[in-house]
C-alpha cells in the first residue's frame, strides 16, 4: 500500500527545509547527517531514526513533533480520542484555584486507590478508560489537597498529575505533557517526597528525549540523581534512581556516548538486581527485565541493529509484565529488524507491539516510521501489511 505522501516524516522535512530556504546539502551540514540520508528520507526511501530526527529538527528550530506530526489530529478524532484532551487540560489549569466549591470529594484512602488505578490502567495501555477518568479524579484531589493540606494529599495529587503526563505524551500531545510535569512537581514539592520529586525528573528527562533536547536531559538526569540521594534508603529510593539510570542510558545513547550509556546500564542492574521485579513502585516498571529492555532500546540508538536484535532474541520477558512496557519492547525490535533487513520479522514484531497496546502503538511515531520503512522496502510482506496501514491510518 503506498504511503500517503503528504504525512511522511520525510515530506514533513521537505516543507521545513523549503520554508527555510535551505538546499538539502546545507540541511545535512547543519545536521551533521549524510547528504544522501536526508535525500532518501525525503523521497521516503528510508525510515528517519529518533536521532536523525533530533538532529534534522534541531537544525531546523523546530519542534521534532512538526516533523513526526504529533498529535496525530485526524487519528485521535476518528478514534474519538481527542475529545477527552481538553478536559484533562482544564483540570490541569485549576492547580492553584484553591477547592471548588462545587466538588465535594472523596475520602482520601479512595483517592489514592483511584489514583493507583488510573497509573495501572496506563501500564496496561488502556488510554482511552484513564484519559476519561482522569479529569475527574485531578478535580477532586486538588480540591482534597487544598481543603487538608496533608503529605498524603500531595502525594495523591502530584499522582494524578503524572498519570496526565503519561497519558498526553502516548498521544502525542507534548506541551500539554509539559504542563503536567510543572505541577507534579508543584505536588510534590508540597508534599516533600524525594522519590517522588526524582520520579519527576525521570519523567522530564524522557520528554527532554523526545524533544531532542539532549543537554537539558543530561542536567535533569544529575539533578534527579542528586535529588534521589536525598531520599531514605530502601527499596523505592532504588527503584527511582535505577529508572533514572535507565533513561540516562538512552538518552547517552542518543548522543552517541557509549561509555556514558553502559555506565548508567551497569548501575541500573546493580540496583536491579538489588530490588528484584519492582514493577509497582511508583509504577515504573523497574527489575532485572527492564534493564533488559533498555538494553536492547539503547543498542538500536546507538545504531548497533545487529546487536540489538541478538540481544532482544535473548529475553524473555515475564508473564504479566506491563503490556504498555511490553508493546513499546515489541516496537524497538520492529525498528533494529527493519534496519538489519529482516522485513518479515519487523512485520511480526509491530503486530505484536499491536497486541500488547493498541491505543499506544497506534499513535506510536516509531511505529508509525518502522511501517513506513517496510513499505518503502518493496519487499513481500504477509497479507495483513495493508491492513495494518488502515489501522494506522495512513
Amino acid at each position: 500500500m503506498p504511503h500517503r505522501s503528504d504525512e511522511r516524516t520525510g515530506a514533513r522535512i521537505a516543507r521545513a527545509r523549503a520554508a527555510r530556504h535551505l538546499t538539502q546539502r546545507e540541511l545535512a551540514g547543519l545536521a551533521a547527517v549524510p547528504h544522501s540520508t536526508v535525500t532518501r528520507i525525503e523521497r521516503g526511501l528510508m525510515p528517519v531514526s529518533p536521532a536523525v530526527t533530533g538532529a534534522l529538527a534541531r537544525a531546523l528550530s523546530v519542534p521534532v513533533t512538526e516533523l513526526t506530526g504529533q498529535p496525530y489530529l485526524d487519528d485521535l478524532r476518528r478514534d474519538q480520542l481527542d475529545g477527552l484532551i481538553q478536559p484533562v487540560r482544564e483540570a490541569l489549569d485549576g492547580y492553584d484555584l484553591g477547592a471548588d466549591p462545587g466538588v465535594t470529594p472523596r475520602p482520601r484512602p479512595e483517592l489514592r486507590v483511584h489514583a493507583d488505578q488510573l497509573c495501572a490502567l496506563v501500564r496496561a495501555a488502556q488510554l482511552t478508560k484513564a484519559a476519561g477518568l482522569l479529569p475527574g479524579l485531578i478535580t477532586e484531589t486538588t480540591a482534597s489537597a487544598h481543603l487538608m493540606p496533608t503529605r498524603q494529599a500531595w502525594q495523591t495529587l502530584a499522582s494524578a498529575y503524572r498519570t496526565a503526563c503519561d497519558i498526553t505524551a502516548k498521544l502525542g500531545y507534548q506541551d500539554l505533557c509539559a504542563v503536567a510535569l510543572d505541577r507534579m512537581e508543584w505536588a510534590a514539592q508540597r508534599a516533600s517526597d524525594a522519590v517522588l520529586a526524582g520520579v519527576r525528573q525521570y519523567l522530564r528527562a524522557l520528554h527532554c528525549l523526545r524533544a531532542a533536547d539532549y543537554r537539558t536531559g543530561q542536567r535533569v538526569v544529575r539533578a534527579g540523581l542528586a535529588t534521589l540521594q536525598q531520599a531514605e534508603l530502601g527499596r523505592e529510593r532504588d527503584a527511582a534512581t535505577g529508572q533514572l539510570h535507565l533513561g540516562a542510558a538512552v538518552l547517552y545513547a542518543r548522543l552517541g556516548d557509549g561509555a556514558a550509556c553502559e555506565d548508567h546500564l551497569a548501575e541500573a542492574q546493580r540496583l536491579a538486581q538489588r530490588t528484584g521485579p519492582a514493577e509497582q513502585v511508583h509504577w515504573l516498571s523497574f527489575g532485572p527485565a527492564n534493564v533488559d529492555v533498555h538494553r536492547v532500546a539503547a543498542l538500536a540508538e546507538r545504531e548497533r541493529y545487529d546487536e540489538a536484535v541478538r540481544a532482544a532474541d535473548s529475553l524473555t520477558l515475564p508473564a504479566g509484565w506491563p503490556r504498555s512496557r511490553t508493546a513499546r519492547h515489541h516496537a524497538e525490535v520492529a525498528r533494529a529488524q527493519l534496519w538489519t533487513g529482516q522485513t518479515d520479522a519487523a512485520f511480526r514484531s509491530l503486530l505484536r507491539a499491536k497486541k500488547a497496546g493498541p491505543e499506544q502503538m497506534r499513535y506510536h511515531p516509531l511505529v508509525r516510521e518502522t511501517y513506513a520503512g517496510l513499505d518503502a522496502a518493496r519487499r513481500q510482506v504477509p497479507g495483513s501489511f495493508a491492513a495494518f496501514g488502515d489501522w494506522l491510518g495512513i
